[in-house]
């Protein structure tokens, strides 16, 4: 049986962590004895307030470095987890080309009143990102960005008119769980319509994940740092176990 696992600082398990936060408090000594403070209630050891900075008129932004007291045996962790194989962008033309003898046609964008396009541009722009092409530059993927701001409504018809095997959402804005309403909103209204089993349905974003975006009734969900062509594969793989 494995040792109960800590964070990694300096040496393994020495249960070093690195913390950010906001208080409202304007910046000198007394606010950084407050964070040191505000982190010891947490059960932290060896707090140290490396970095503070006014970022407005009564708000200080700071970054403490403490010892974390809890570990934890990772045996015992389970999560939901995606199962499809990363191919290359050769690869997956070729697979759809032979799967649908079609393109695959994907529709994205932003819902709701997020008017932030780095997410849904990094997977769907023809540049694509960290030397990654982006959906458009795929010969057998007919994809098509909408941008920000779109209405689930108006995601939906576009999804219908085009005949989209998959629809893309992306999500930047989480406060006070915005990311979630606008989320529930599309497949509450695909469901509405009798559409939900017309499409995959894919999340994206900031605080994204697979488990989440399953919760929600999406078919899957990808976090910061995806790829074009991790989005691009699981599509594909997901359109031939469905038609299996």
């Amino acid at each position: 049986m494995k040792e109960p696992i800590k964070p990694y600082g300096d040496t393994l398990n020495d249960g070093m962590v690195q913390l950010s936060f906001t208080l409202p408090v304007e910046n000198g000594p007394r606010a950084m004895k407050a964070a040191e403070v505000y982190v010891s209630q947490l059960n932290f050891n060896k707090i140290s307030v490396v970095h503070a900075q006014k970022i407005s008129d009564g708000f200080t932004y700071f970054m403490v470095y403490a010892e974390a007291n809890p570990s934890i045996d990772y045996s015992t962790i389970e999560a939901t987890e995606m199962e499809f194989e990363h191919m290359d962008f050769y690869t997956i033309n070729a697979l759809i080309k032979e799967t649908l003898n079609r393109p695959l046609r994907v529709v994205g964008g932003t819902i709701g009143n997020d008017a932030h396009t780095v997410g849904i541009d990094a997977i769907m722009n023809m540049k694509g990102y960290n030397q990654d092409y982006g959906l458009e530059r795929y010969p057998e993927i007919d994809a098509d960005n909408l941008g920000s701001q779109i209405p689930c409504q108006e995601m939906v018809e576009y999804a219908v008119r085009h005949h989209a095997d998959a629809i893309l959402v992306s999500q930047t804005v989480t406060q006070k769980d915005s990311h979630i309403l606008h989320l529930t909103e599309l497949i509450d209204l695909l469901d509405k319509q009798g559409l939900r089993d017309q499409y995959l349905l894919l999340a994206g974003g900031a605080k994204i994940s697979h488990e989440l975006a399953i919760k929600l009734g999406y078919d899957a969900g990808f976090g910061p740092g995806t790829l074009p062509s991790q989005v691009a594969s699981l599509l594909i793989t997901k359109i031939i176990e469905r038609a299996a």
